[in-house]
């Protein structure tokens, strides 16, 4: 018995053993699970405190954290990954670039599903169609040529403009092939943007979405006419192609672009580790995008990073796994797993286009790996919290008895698989049914995932739930949390294999990396850190110092090396009475009521008080609606004066339970009836608040509503 009590402290997180501790003060006996009577000695009772004081290390220290001095920020100490301690793990020479990962699965998986997608037939979409590793291949082999044939040189940059699809798979590995630099396009940035990337990236060749050639070469978008070749991911309209013709632009159907390469074949020009692969163009929040340079290194690196950190479970990943394929290809969150999931040999289908409907595809692919940005995952929260408000009383309690009994033993350190298999059987495989039946990995990222969801994700998935924090500027992972840890809920992680973390102060803010607890901004060195910002050194200057990239997120770390995100530098507002204001950080505060779906807040340095733009949940607004006698459709409530002041009585009811103080209490609002990703350039593809693009969309009822607050203080 003494040696199961030490075994399970010491694989045990913190807060286990804090229970142990707590539980041995209290009793000196009590009842094991398997109902026998165990006496706690004094040894046993000493080794249980020592390993209180042992808290369970997930990346380790390699340096000291000094103070500021002569001008210069307090740094805290520096992190690496445990399996990186004394150094990084070495590169395979032979799978350094991303076309030689790609082109080794081809020779090892030649029949594998490797590309997916759904045709629509008959009024409706039918089965996944798939293409296997080798007609991806050959493809590939016909677009090079064909863009060779073209008078492409090495170097050259060529964009890819629209929905993810097997096309953009096979345009992307065609430009790996010959040396090319692959230059992504947001699938929802408007012309203006497109525009500027065109001119900025000197792109002369596109390959382009079928919907989206009408953008390309309309008017405003004045830099199309730089092009040599658009080739469409399908077919071409006549009057686009004679639209094409009229600007000087050569047009081609994926299909006769094929064929000509097919003619014409070109011996391969394979990129070295060091050339560029990809400038991505970060969609940002506000000003021009920004081109990020990722070398085929930064590529190979994280990909072998993520090999040498999935080692240590003994879940493994096989060639059966299918991702499923929605975040755009243009973000370097889907880029990064897709380019993974073809080193290892599996199967991505990609949804049918309709974010609304992506549950369909999700029955019909029946993904194991599932990756999202925390909007995603807080909508299928949402989604099983409606589904059980619909059972009678009696099955919701049966399913609130079965939650905390499950995530009880998972807090004592068991697996969720082997935590209550009884729980999973009676109540959660049905959460698992909605994500497909066959999620075995969900992975969160592109923002902080609430520590609410990402419990309730952990406990009712049947499914690995994990969190990370990257950049584009970090190829996607800087931090990695470890699935089945759950003091690692609300946390991104630690240090990923190739990295090193580290925190820096910023006073203006209060935040200290040598205080308690350790916070300041989050800088990232590492082997996977890109090469610069394109054409703009003063910026790669500015966030890129003495080797560490400045990532403008605060950050706080445990001494375990575990890193919280908990604010961002940029998004801070200083009100006119001198106070700041973490506008992110109340956000998500706020977000947290069943009234809101969605809220922007905004402040002003020549006022004192918050406002924000409240998108209400249209359910529980209509249920508020039914119960207070108010019988009209969901856009004519927004427009109440009632519904206004229950909102604000919400608002106020949550900043009084999260303790906020005075300042960050919310004022006014304006009730917005259409959701912020369904209006034009409002936020970015990863649902990022665009603050500049909202500011522009309510200044005017900002500004009357500013006056009625006025109005109403005097």
């Amino acid at each position: 018995m003494k040696a199961f009590i030490l075994i399970t402290c010491k694989q045990a997180s913190c807060d286990v053993i804090l229970s142990f501790r707590v539980f041995i003060e209290k009793k000196k006996e009590k009842s094991n699970r398997f109902g026998k009577v165990v006496q706690f000695g004094s040894s046993i009772k000493v080794a249980c405190l020592i390993m209180l004081r042992t808290m369970k290390m997930f990346a380790v220290k390699v340096e000291e954290g000094r103070e500021g001095r002569e001008g210069r920020p307090s740094v805290g100490p520096v992190y690496r990954n445990l399996i990186s301690q004394y150094e990084f793990p070495p590169i395979d020479p032979n799978l350094s670039t991303a076309w030689e990962i790609f082109r080794a699965s081809v020779e090892k998986y030649p029949g594998n599903r490797m590309l997916g997608w759904r045709e629509f037939l008959n009024h409706e979409w039918g089965p996944y169609v798939w293409k296997t590793y080798k007609q991806v291949y050959e493809e590939t082999l016909c677009a090079g040529s064909a863009l060779r044939a073209h008078g492409i040189q090495p170097g050259a940059r060529v964009g890819i403009y629209g929905s993810n699809c097997p096309q953009w798979i096979v345009a992307m590995e065609a430009c790996s092939s010959h040396s090319l630099i692959c230059v992504p396009l947001y699938d929802t940035l408007g012309p203006g943007a497109v525009d500027f990337i065109i001119d900025h990236a000197d792109i002369d060749f596109v390959f382009v979405q079928d919907k989206k050639v009408k953008e390309l070469l309309s008017s405003e978008c004045k830099h199309a006419r730089r092009l040599k070749l658009v080739v469409c991911f399908t077919s071409l309209a006549e009057e686009e192609k004679d639209r094409a013709a009229s600007i000087g632009v050569k047009s081609y159907s994926w299909n006769d672009f094929l064929h000509m390469g097919k003619e014409n074949p070109s011996e391969l020009l394979p990129p070295q580790p060091f050339d560029i692969c990809t400038i991505m163009y970060t969609s940002g929040t506000s000003g021009d995008p920004k081109g990020v340079i990722l070398t085929h290194e930064n590529i190979s690196t994280c990909i072998k990073g993520v090999d040498i950190f999935l080692e240590q479970f003994e879940d493994k990943m096989s060639v059966n796994d299918v991702y499923i394929s929605f975040l755009p290809l243009a973000h370097i969150l889907d880029r990064m797993i897709e380019e993974y999931f073809f080193h290892k040999g599996a199967s991505v289908g990609y949804y049918h286009g309709d974010i609304n409907e992506i549950r369909d595809d999700l029955m019909e692919l029946k993904p194991t790996f599932l990756a999202g940005v925390p909007r995603v995952f807080e909508r299928v929260h949402e989604g099983v919290l409606k589904a059980l408000e619909e059972l009678n009383p009696l099955r919701r309690k049966i399913f609130g008895m079965l939650y905390n009994y499950k995530l009880h033993w998972m807090k004592l350190g068991y697996k969720q698989k082997n935590a209550s298999p009884i729980a999973d059987l009676l109540a959660f495989r049905k959460v698992k049914a909605r994500l497909g039946g066959r999620i075995r990995l969900i992975v969160s990222g592109g923002a902080p995932l609430s520590s609410e969801v990402e419990e309730f994700l952990r406990v009712t998935s049947c499914a690995f739930v994990s969190q990370g924090y990257g950049l584009t500027e970090t190829c996607g992972l800087a931090t990695l949390g470890f699935p089945d840890e759950m003091c690692l809920i609300g946390t991104v992680g630690s240090a990923f294999v190739y990295n090193e973390v580290r925190l820096e102060e910023v006073p203006e803010m209060g935040y200290d990396p040598l205080g308690d607890p350790p916070r300041g901004e989050i800088c990232i060195r590492g082997k996977t850190a890109f090469a610069g910002y394109y054409k703009n050194p003063e910026l790669t200057r500015e966030t890129m110092r003495d080797g560490w990239f400045h990532t403008g997120d605060i950050g706080e770390m445990s001494e375990n090396g575990v890193v919280r995100i908990i604010d961002r530098k940029k998004n801070l507002i200083k009100l006119s009475q001198g106070e700041y204001v973490a506008v992110e950080y109340l956000e998500k505060v706020y977000c947290v009521s069943p009234t809101i779906e969605d809220i922007w807040v905004y402040g002003d340095s020549f006022k004192s008080m918050l406002i924000a733009v409240v998108v209400p949940n249209e359910e529980n607004t209509l249920k508020w609606a039914r119960q207070n006698g108010y019988p009209d459709t969901f856009s004519g409530l927004c427009s109440l004066v009632q519904l206004i002041d229950y909102i604000l009585q919400e608002l106020r009811s949550t900043a009084e339970r999260n303790k906020l103080r005075g300042f960050q209490h919310i004022k006014g609002i304006i009730v917005e009836a259409q959701p912020f990703e369904l209006q034009t350039d409002l936020v970015t593809p990863t649902l990022k608040k665009k603050r500049d693009q909202l500011l522009k969309r309510y200044k005017g009822e900002i500004e009357g509503l500013y006056k009625k607050l006025a109005a109403v203080k005097r």
